[in-house]
């Protein structure tokens, strides 16, 4: 693999990284670049919807995608840069479910008319989405959800519900897996659905969290009547159509690109604190941490490149156990990275950012709170390294795999 960016690729990442400077003067004060804070409050889901029509008119929102869907028909590593910029500004604009993961779904499996309905305007800025996964007894094994839809000539009834579903209060559509079949289990007899939010029997209720921040919901379906042309993929396969999503969310460019932002401004900071009469960043055990920060960060932002690089070439099978070690490995360096920061701020780190003793504009009380939750987020860490174990390295799903007796010939 080439690392080197060719000179019309820096002087494109130049262009992405003087328009977020720019724009991102005018985010709200103490702003993070957190979900909760695009989706909690009117302030913020107004920036993210002012800064996804201004990227849009760029053309910057689906670069990747062909013209005829709204992109420019760029390569893949091009939407890399694009998105490592939007991470280390900590903007937003950019909808991880609409851009992220359906739309390049509905260019898998989605049939001309999906298409020309979706795509468009999700590179628009115009169609927000969310993801209607997880249940309450159905979290990172989605295979066992129960919540059913019910073919009836040409709708599904849908009844059931979603929960930990992010966005969901302020969503235009959703795209979730419902069981089709109730007679099979597992990952059999489902399909994947795309649904308007607005359709009667939908409730979407809060779930708030200890800062009374509102990002989570969770979904009630009554009676739903989804038209069957909303289905993508066949019925009862939609497994296969939600690993792709997984595929499609997991390079995690963004997510390194923002833990290399918060190292930055933690450097540029301790430098202006003295021991001794010395900046912080000479004594020899915050130097030591800082660069284990650095090493880490370079690390992941490797695995990310790579990730698009095999994407890039079209070997989507490889790209299955890199993106989840991409994910891993991104998720937990930027849990480390917030740990290791907070052990050299300490008390002040997590001061809140209306108190005047806060620093770096409060932003670490935020990290904080979510950061552990990330790990989670769009499959553990421990689905992660499951995948990796069965795609990459061929070992067994399970103990009944590993005391097979042989079959006799």
């Amino acid at each position: 693999m080439d690392f080197a960016l060719t000179p019309e690729q820096r002087e494109m990442k130049q262009a992405f990284d003087a328009f977020f400077e720019q724009e991102m003067k005018d985010a709200p004060k103490g702003w993070t670049g957190t979900l909760e804070e695009v989706y909690s409050s009117e302030e913020g889901w107004a920036f993210h919807r002012h800064m996804a029509k201004k990227l849009a008119q760029k053309g910057w929102l689906a670069r990747a995608w062909p013209k005829e869907y709204g992109g420019e028909s760029a390569p893949i590593l091009e939407q890399l840069l694009f998105s490592e910029s939007a991470g280390y500004h900590l903007a937003p604009g950019i909808d991880i479910f609409g851009i992220g993961m359906i739309g390049p779904t509905l260019l898998v499996y989605g049939n001309e008319d999906q298409k020309r309905e979706h795509l468009s305007p999700i590179a628009r800025g115009e169609q927000m989405w969310c993801q209607l996964w997880s249940e309450p007894n159905a979290g990172s094994d989605l295979a066992a959800l129960k919540t059913t839809a019910r073919r009836d000539g040409n709708v599904y009834i849908l009844n059931g519900q979603k929960i930990w579903t992010s966005g969901a209060h302020r969503a235009d559509w959703g795209f979730g897996v419902f069981r089709t079949d109730p007679t099979q289990k597992g990952s059999k007899g489902i399909s994947f659905l795309l649904l308007d939010m607005k359709t009667p029997g939908i409730t979407v209720n809060p779930l708030l969290g200890m800062n009374r921040a509102h990002l989570f919901n969770e979904v009630f379906f009554d009676d739903v009547r989804v038209p069957v042309e909303n289905r993508l993929g066949e019925e009862n396969q939609g497994w296969t159509v939600t690993r792709t999503v997984m595929n499609f969310e997991r390079s995690n460019i963004g997510g390194i690109a923002t833990a290399k932002r918060i190292l930055d401004e933690l450097v540029a900071f301790l430098k202006t604190c003295k021991r001794n009469s010395r900046p912080l960043t000479e004594d020899p055990i915050v130097k030591d941490e800082l660069a284990k920060m650095a090493v880490e960060i370079e690390v992941g932002r490797a695995l990310s490149y790579k990730v698009a690089w095999i994407q890039e070439k079209g070997d989507i099978f490889q790209a299955v156990p890199l993106a989840s070690a991409a994910k891993a490995f991104g998720t937990e360096t930027m849990q480390r990275v917030i740990y290791r920061a907070l052990e050299i701020l300490g008390q002040a780190g997590v001061t809140k950012k209306e108190s005047s003793l806060s620093v770096m504009l409060g932003r670490f009380e935020t990290f904080f709170q979510v950061i552990l939750g990330m790990n989670i987020a769009g499959g553990s860490s421990e689905v992660q390294r499951n995948l990796i174990a069965w795609t990459a390295l061929g070992l067994p799903r399970s103990w009944d795999e590993v005391f097979k007796k042989p079959t006799k010939s």
